[in-house]
């Protein structure tokens, strides 16, 4: 079984690049027993009750990975713990450290906003109208989630989603802020 499950976007030519590379590493240093795993999202029989919950439009807004003991990431902290699975996890590394972390994550807060225009892409709204009622909410997920720059919680459910956001966290944790067509705006976004 795979250590981690990255779900990607296989319509992203940049995100494909990267699918490629990560699988081609695995597949040498782990041949027979790979640690990493990949779902298309884009795909036509995407499921997000198999993969904790992770609807569609979420999981274009930000790059979101399962664990193998039912953990999400999202964020950077798929790339960390993708990279040290493959033996390259010194190259994310300094995403832990207190000033350049959050830069990082803020960076790639501003990717993820602006990834399917600079891809060529159909706005995520476009793309949910193309895929009539693939982009509805699903109930929020049961698995704990890891955020970027926050130790492993567990997920609080979405107001949007029926959740309360008036559920007890861990202290230092945010709240989740909601996936709508401006997801990926904030500097905890992913993808």
């Amino acid at each position: 079984m795979p250590e981690l499950t990255i779900l990607y976007d296989g319509g992203c030519p940049l995100c494909l690049r990267e699918v490629r590379f990560l699988r081609s590493r695995d597949q040498r240093l782990h041949p027979g027993a790979p640690r990493l795993a990949f779902v298309d999202i884009d795909a036509h029989g995407y499921d997000a009750a198999l993969h904790g919950g992770i609807g569609y439009r979420q999981a274009m807004g930000r790059i979101h990975a399962l664990a193998a003991d039912g953990t999400v990431l999202r964020d950077v902290a798929v790339f960390r713990q993708a990279y040290a699975l493959i033996g390259l996890g010194w190259l994310y590394a300094p995403t832990r450290w207190p000033l350049l972390g959050p830069t990082i994550d803020g960076l790639y807060g501003l990717w993820a906003a602006l990834r399917l225009r600079l891809t060529g892409r159909p706005s995520l709204d476009q793309l949910c109208d193309l895929r009539q009622g693939r982009c509805v909410a699903p109930s929020a997920p049961t698995s704990r989630s890891v955020p970027s720059a926050v130790a492993a919680t567990p997920a609080s459910p979405d107001p949007s989603q029926g959740g309360d956001r008036g559920a007890p966290r861990p202290t230092g944790s945010r709240p989740p802020e909601p996936m709508s067509a401006s997801a990926g705006r904030g500097t905890t976004a992913s993808r």
